[in-house]
């Protein structure tokens, strides 16, 4: 990434960062404490793709946000346990899928592909370590736990090709 700033005179500031995949995002900080924000997709373009005001405090939350203030990502790898055996993973429910409408009981879905749904997101709410008598509903989001080729399964399920 490339970071470079200039002085606007009798505006503010200016800091542009440049993606290696040649996007750019630009910020002018005011000098009356407005920020704008402004993404090219093309760093070459004079128009940007997308822009929107932020107040100083809207500001800072982005900045928190970014620097991890309130959540840290895991590296992908480090979700694989035991010598990459062991995958920890979310798989959405279609319409089409023959787990649709079961509990997870009536799925089999430990047996038909050895993984194990270690919680739900159903609209706004989830459930962690769900019951059994469960219900499995199209649009569910499923945190599954299995080997990869287990999850590989439970997802063709999901999506109906199982």
């Amino acid at each position: 990434m490339n970071v470079s700033v200039s002085q606007l005179p009798g505006i503010g500031q200016k800091i542009t960062l440049k993606t290696g995949d040649d996007s750019m995002l630009v910020v002018v900080v005011h000098h009356t404490g407005k920020r704008e924000l402004y993404f090219f997709n093309d760093a070459d373009s004079d128009e940007a793709d997308f822009a929107m005001d932020l107040t100083p405090d809207e500001t800072r939350e982005l900045g928190a946000q970014l620097l991890g203030a309130t959540y840290q990502p895991v590296d992908a790898d480090k979700l694989k346990i035991f010598q990459n055996q062991i995958v920890i993973d979310y798989v959405k429910l279609k319409d089409n899928s023959p787990l649709a409408h079961q509990t997870i009981e009536e799925s089999g879905v430990r047996n038909r592909t050895g993984a194990t749904i270690i919680g739900i997101v159903q609209g706004g709410e989830t459930i962690a370590i769900p019951e059994t008598t469960t219900k499995l509903e199209p649009g569910n989001l499923l945190m599954c736990v299995g080997k990869k080729d287990q999850i590989a399964a439970l997802t063709a399920l999901c999506k109906g090709e199982g």
